[in-house]
Protein backbone atom coordinates (compact mmCIF):
# COMPACT_ATOMS: atom_id res chain seq x y z
CA UNK A 1 0.00 0.00 0.00
CA UNK A 2 1.43 3.39 -0.92
CA UNK A 3 1.60 6.53 1.20
CA UNK A 4 -1.52 8.09 -0.30
CA UNK A 5 -3.56 4.95 0.42
CA UNK A 6 -2.45 5.10 4.07
CA UNK A 7 -3.43 8.74 4.28
CA UNK A 8 -6.81 7.94 2.73
CA UNK A 9 -7.26 5.19 5.30
CA UNK A 10 -6.46 7.67 8.10
CA UNK A 11 -8.96 10.13 6.65
CA UNK A 12 -11.57 7.38 6.54
CA UNK A 13 -10.91 6.48 10.18
CA UNK A 14 -11.43 10.13 11.11
CA UNK A 15 -14.55 10.43 8.95
CA UNK A 16 -16.10 7.32 10.52
CA UNK A 17 -15.11 8.26 14.08
CA UNK A 18 -17.86 8.94 16.61
CA UNK A 19 -18.13 12.54 17.71
CA UNK A 20 -17.65 13.40 21.37
CA UNK A 21 -20.80 15.12 22.67
CA UNK A 22 -20.56 18.87 23.18
CA UNK A 23 -17.10 19.16 21.62
CA UNK A 24 -15.38 19.31 18.26
CA UNK A 25 -13.46 16.12 19.04
CA UNK A 26 -14.00 12.61 17.75
CA UNK A 27 -13.16 9.24 19.24
CA UNK A 28 -10.81 7.18 17.08
CA UNK A 29 -9.77 3.61 17.72
CA UNK A 30 -6.16 4.08 18.75
CA UNK A 31 -5.07 0.59 17.64
CA UNK A 32 -6.47 1.10 14.11
CA UNK A 33 -4.86 4.52 13.83
CA UNK A 34 -1.52 3.25 15.19
CA UNK A 35 -1.53 0.43 12.62
CA UNK A 36 -2.03 2.85 9.76
CA UNK A 37 0.75 5.11 11.05
CA UNK A 38 3.11 2.13 11.43
CA UNK A 39 2.40 1.04 7.85
CA UNK A 40 2.96 4.59 6.65
CA UNK A 41 6.33 4.70 8.39
CA UNK A 42 7.29 1.41 6.75
CA UNK A 43 6.58 2.89 3.30
CA UNK A 44 8.44 6.18 3.75
CA UNK A 45 11.86 4.66 4.46
CA UNK A 46 11.64 2.63 1.23
CA UNK A 47 11.31 5.83 -0.79
CA UNK A 48 14.19 7.35 1.13
CA UNK A 49 16.29 4.23 0.49
CA UNK A 50 15.48 4.57 -3.20
CA UNK A 51 16.71 8.15 -3.27
CA UNK A 52 19.96 7.14 -1.53
CA UNK A 53 20.35 4.30 -4.05
CA UNK A 54 19.87 6.75 -6.93
CA UNK A 55 22.56 9.05 -5.58
CA UNK A 56 24.93 6.09 -5.09
CA UNK A 57 24.19 4.91 -8.61
CA UNK A 58 24.94 8.40 -9.96
CA UNK A 59 28.28 8.45 -8.15
CA UNK A 60 29.17 5.03 -9.58
CA UNK A 61 28.24 6.13 -13.10
CA UNK A 62 30.34 9.29 -12.74
CA UNK A 63 33.29 7.30 -11.37
CA UNK A 64 33.01 4.81 -14.25
CA UNK A 65 32.87 7.62 -16.77
CA UNK A 66 35.95 9.20 -15.20
CA UNK A 67 37.85 5.89 -15.30
CA UNK A 68 36.84 5.37 -18.92
CA UNK A 69 37.93 8.89 -19.83
CA UNK A 70 41.30 8.39 -18.11
CA UNK A 71 41.79 5.10 -19.95
CA UNK A 72 40.97 6.73 -23.28
CA UNK A 73 43.42 9.55 -22.53
CA UNK A 74 46.12 7.06 -21.50
CA UNK A 75 45.51 5.08 -24.70
CA UNK A 76 45.73 8.26 -26.75
CA UNK A 77 49.00 9.27 -25.12
CA UNK A 78 50.44 5.81 -25.69
CA UNK A 79 49.41 5.99 -29.32
CA UNK A 80 51.01 9.42 -29.65
CA UNK A 81 54.32 8.15 -28.21
CA UNK A 82 54.31 5.26 -30.64
CA UNK A 83 53.84 7.57 -33.60
CA UNK A 84 56.77 9.89 -32.74
CA UNK A 85 59.07 8.31 -35.32
CA UNK A 86 58.85 10.84 -38.15
CA UNK A 87 58.10 14.60 -38.22
CA UNK A 88 55.11 14.36 -40.56
CA UNK A 89 53.94 11.29 -38.71
CA UNK A 90 54.53 13.16 -35.47
CA UNK A 91 52.31 16.09 -36.56
CA UNK A 92 49.60 13.74 -37.70
CA UNK A 93 49.91 11.80 -34.47
CA UNK A 94 49.60 14.93 -32.39
CA UNK A 95 46.47 15.99 -34.26
CA UNK A 96 45.00 12.51 -33.86
CA UNK A 97 45.96 12.39 -30.17
CA UNK A 98 44.38 15.76 -29.56
CA UNK A 99 41.27 14.66 -31.42
CA UNK A 100 41.08 11.46 -29.35
CA UNK A 101 41.65 13.36 -26.12
CA UNK A 102 38.98 15.89 -27.04
CA UNK A 103 36.64 13.06 -28.00
CA UNK A 104 37.35 11.35 -24.68
CA UNK A 105 36.63 14.55 -22.79
CA UNK A 106 33.41 15.02 -24.73
CA UNK A 107 32.35 11.44 -24.03
CA UNK A 108 33.14 11.88 -20.33
CA UNK A 109 31.18 15.15 -20.25
CA UNK A 110 28.24 13.51 -22.05
CA UNK A 111 28.25 10.54 -19.68
CA UNK A 112 28.38 12.87 -16.68
CA UNK A 113 25.50 15.00 -17.99
CA UNK A 114 23.40 11.92 -18.76
CA UNK A 115 24.05 10.55 -15.28
CA UNK A 116 23.09 13.88 -13.70
CA UNK A 117 19.91 14.06 -15.84
CA UNK A 118 18.99 10.52 -14.78
CA UNK A 119 19.50 11.28 -11.10
CA UNK A 120 17.65 14.59 -11.43
CA UNK A 121 14.63 12.86 -12.99
CA UNK A 122 14.57 10.25 -10.21
CA UNK A 123 14.82 12.96 -7.55
CA UNK A 124 12.06 14.94 -9.32
CA UNK A 125 9.81 11.87 -9.19
CA UNK A 126 10.59 11.46 -5.51
CA UNK A 127 9.82 15.17 -4.96
CA UNK A 128 6.43 14.73 -6.67
CA UNK A 129 5.61 11.78 -4.41
CA UNK A 130 6.55 13.82 -1.35
CA UNK A 131 4.50 16.82 -2.58
CA UNK A 132 1.46 14.59 -3.10
CA UNK A 133 1.95 13.18 0.37
CA UNK A 134 2.18 16.65 1.87
CA UNK A 135 -0.92 17.76 -0.08
CA UNK A 136 -2.86 14.74 1.17
CA UNK A 137 -1.80 15.47 4.76
CA UNK A 138 -2.80 19.12 4.34
CA UNK A 139 -6.20 18.14 2.90
CA UNK A 140 -6.74 15.80 5.83
CA UNK A 141 -5.85 18.51 8.29
CA UNK A 142 -8.13 21.00 6.51
CA UNK A 143 -10.98 18.50 6.60
CA UNK A 144 -10.36 17.94 10.28
CA UNK A 145 -10.32 21.69 10.93
CA UNK A 146 -13.49 22.05 8.86
CA UNK A 147 -15.27 19.41 10.91
CA UNK A 148 -14.13 21.06 14.11
CA UNK A 149 -15.41 24.45 12.90
CA UNK A 150 -18.74 23.02 11.74
CA UNK A 151 -19.16 21.26 15.10
CA UNK A 152 -18.54 24.61 16.84
CA UNK A 153 -21.10 26.34 14.59
CA UNK A 154 -23.66 23.58 15.21
CA UNK A 155 -23.27 24.01 18.96
CA UNK A 156 -23.66 27.80 18.66
CA UNK A 157 -26.80 27.40 16.49
CA UNK A 158 -28.52 25.33 19.21
CA UNK A 159 -28.56 28.25 21.57
CA UNK A 160 -26.55 29.12 24.60
CA UNK A 161 -25.06 25.64 25.01
CA UNK A 162 -21.69 26.69 23.59
CA UNK A 163 -21.45 29.91 25.62
CA UNK A 164 -19.50 30.09 28.83
CA UNK A 165 -19.45 32.59 31.56
CA UNK A 166 -16.41 34.89 31.40
CA UNK A 167 -15.08 33.44 34.68
CA UNK A 168 -15.88 29.81 33.76
CA UNK A 169 -13.06 27.33 33.24
CA UNK A 170 -12.13 26.70 29.59
CA UNK A 171 -13.85 23.74 27.92
CA UNK A 172 -11.81 20.55 28.20
CA UNK A 173 -11.21 18.60 25.02
CA UNK A 174 -10.96 14.84 24.60
CA UNK A 175 -7.20 15.25 24.48
CA UNK A 176 -7.25 17.10 27.81
CA UNK A 177 -9.24 14.27 29.35
CA UNK A 178 -6.88 11.55 28.03
CA UNK A 179 -3.80 13.50 29.07
CA UNK A 180 -5.03 13.79 32.65
CA UNK A 181 -6.45 17.30 32.39
CA UNK A 182 -3.15 19.05 31.69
Amino acid sequence: MDVEAHLAQMEQLLAEARPVPLSASVMVNRRDFDEVIAQLRENLPEELRQSRWIIKERDEILAGAQREAQQIIADAEAERERMLSDTEVVRAARREAERIIEEAREQARTLRLEAEDYVDSKLANFEIVLQKTMAAVERGREQLRGRMASDDLATDDLGHEGEQEPDAAPERTLYDHEAGGR
